[in-house]
C-alpha cells in the first residue's frame, strides 16, 4: 500500500553501480515546494551509491519550467536555481504559476546567463528530447501528481506523508542493494 511496482520500470538517468531516486516534480506545486527542504536535508544523508535525480512533470511539452529546468541543466545554473526558482513561485512570488518562456528567461537571466541565450536553450532539441524522455517516464510511471518519488525506476512510493514517503524509499532502496 506504500509502493507500486512499475512493470518494465527503468531509471530516468541511469548511473552505473548506483540505485537512482528520482521525484517528478514541478515548480509550481506547492506541495513541491513543501517537499523541497525536506528532500534537500535528506539527499545529504544519502548513501554514496544512490543517484537523486530531479525530473520535472513534463506532461505539457510547452511547460516553460520544465524547459527552463532542462535548460539550466545544460547551462550549468542548476545547483544555483533550483531552489531559487521555488522561492521566486512560492515565496517572494516573482514568478507567476503559469510563467511563459520569457519569463523563465528572465528568471535565468539574473545568474549569469541572457535572456536570448536561454530561451535558445529552452528551444533546443536537446530539450525537446528530455522533455519526451521525463513525460514517458512519468506515463511508465503512472504517476498520479507531485511530488512523487520513483525508486530504481521500479516502484512509485504512494506513502501519505513527506516522511513516509522518505522512509519507505529508504526501504525499498534496501531491497534493491540486497538484490545486487
Amino acid at each position: 500500500r506504500d509502493y507500486v511496482v512499475i512493470p518494465g520500470g527503468a531509471p530516468f538517468a541511469p548511473v552505473k553501480g548506483k540505485i537512482e531516486v528520482a521525484e517528478v516534480f514541478g515548480y509550481w506545486c506547492h506541495y513541491c515546494n513543501d517537499f523541497q527542504p525536506i528532500v534537500d536535508a535528506w539527499k545529504r544523508k544519502l548513501p554514496a551509491d544512490v543517484n537523486f535525480v530531479y525530473v520535472p512533470a513534463a506532461f505539457n511539452p510547452d511547460d516553460a519550467y520544465a524547459r527552463g529546468f532542462f535548460a539550466a541543466q545544460q547551462l550549468g545554473l542548476l545547483p544555483r536555481t533550483h531552489n531559487a526558482m521555488f522561492r521566486a513561485i512560492h515565496g517572494t512570488r516573482d514568478m507567476p504559476m503559469n510563467a511563459s518562456a520569457s519569463e523563465v528567461a528572465s528568471f535565468y537571466a539574473g545568474y549569469g546567463v541572457t535572456a536570448p541565450r536561454f530561451m535558445a536553450a529552452m528551444a533546443a532539441p536537446a530539450v525537446d528530447a528530455q522533455m519526451r524522455r521525463a513525460r514517458l517516464f512519468a506515463e511508465r510511471a503512472q504517476v498520479p501528481g507531485t511530488p512523487s518519488l520513483i525508486v530504481g525506476g521500479r516502484y512509485r512510493v504512494t506513502a501519505s506523508s513527506f516522511d513516509a514517503q522518505l522512509r519507505i524509499a529508504e526501504v525499498l532502496l534496501a531491497q534493491l542493494r540486497n538484490r545486487r
